[in-house]
């Protein structure tokens, strides 16, 4: 499935209608729908501080599996910095990697949807970039593969933690084709300023921000939501059959779209008033709280 036709049938829900639908004290504490699919973000919602999930988180959610609740991961990550999560927890769903701008079938290893951005366009942004600040470090992510022309731990993602890249080349070498996400990293005041180049760069692209040392960079029609819709319509599952646990802004489409939407005690203000319960921390096994609240696990 292109991103055409992707945007050509997403359904959102409006913010009035999530507004609405706040659960009221006398409804807290018990469930309210018949939730059947459960969509996580992972770093600062289902893994603590120290990127490990609690054993009753783990817990709660293989006891969702086996009641037949499908469990989808909904990251910015990309499927190899997934994958020792997904198998821990014992998954069989698609995942959504890349905030959206990619859908990965872990089970039979193959792409389900892709919405790259264009080579020019990313490379007129890294232009743009590199103008401004010759030492920005540029991240090009193409499908599930890691490409940069330098090398270089100072400014990293937890991927970068967990793996070193596929390729280190001068840029002409892989921006010829279609990149899955862009990154731009680098101390905070310079990407303070890059994002603010970015604002007025033109349209094509989107732009996401949850770290300090970070920008993110998709084609214009990725999202979490968008992808959020695809695979509850490939599970069959109405929106609002769909639980959504979250914690940084990239996460406040999905809170909206789905039937219930929780937002972690560590979040922003932005992400909570999108939600309509809270949840313990990610650091106080909020993911489980969710579970047991809303009748998802004993």
């Amino acid at each position: 499935m292109t991103g055409d036709e992707r945007s050509a049938t997403i359904r959102f829900v409006n913010r009035q209608s999530v507004s609405q639908r706040r659960i009221s004290p006398a409804d807290r504490g018990r469930p309210r729908l018949d939730i059947r699919m459960v969509a996580i973000d992972l770093d600062g919602t289902l893994l603590n501080d120290s990127k490990q999930i609690s054993t009753q988180t783990v817990e709660a959610l293989r006891c969702a599996v086996e009641r037949d609740i499908k469990v989808v991961i909904a990251s910015a990550r990309p499927p190899r910095s997934v994958r020792h999560i997904y198998s821990q927890l014992r998954l069989d769903t698609w995942q959504i990697n890349y905030n959206g701008a990619l859908i990965w079938d872990e089970p039979n290893k193959r792409v389900i949807y892709h919405c790259p951005i264009s080579c020019d366009l990313v490379r007129r942004l890294i232009d743009a970039a590199r103008a401004k600040f010759d030492s920005v470090l540029i991240t090009c992510e193409i499908l599930d593969r890691w490409y940069t022309d330098r090398f270089d731990q100072s400014y990293t993602t937890e991927t970068g933690r967990l793996f070193k890249p596929d390729v280190i080349a001068p840029l002409d070498q892989f921006c010829n084709q279609p990149i899955t996400k862009l990154l731009f990293l680098g101390e905070k005041s310079m990407i303070d300023q890059l994002e603010s180049l970015l604002a007025g760069a033109g349209g094509g692209f989107t732009v996401v921000r949850t770290d300090p040392e970070l920008l993110q960079i998709m084609d214009k029609s990725v999202s979490k939501a968008a992808a959020m819709q695809i695979v509850a319509d490939h599970y069959q599952i109405p929106l609002e059959n769909v639980m959504a646990i979250g914690d940084a802004p990239n996460d406040v489409g999905i809170l909206k779209i789905a039937g219930i939407g929780v937002a972690m005690d560590n979040a922003s203000d932005i992400v909570k008033d999108a939600a309509d319960w809270i949840a313990p921390s990610n650091n106080d096994h909020g993911v489980h709280a969710a579970m047991v609240k809303f009748g998802l696990c004993d």
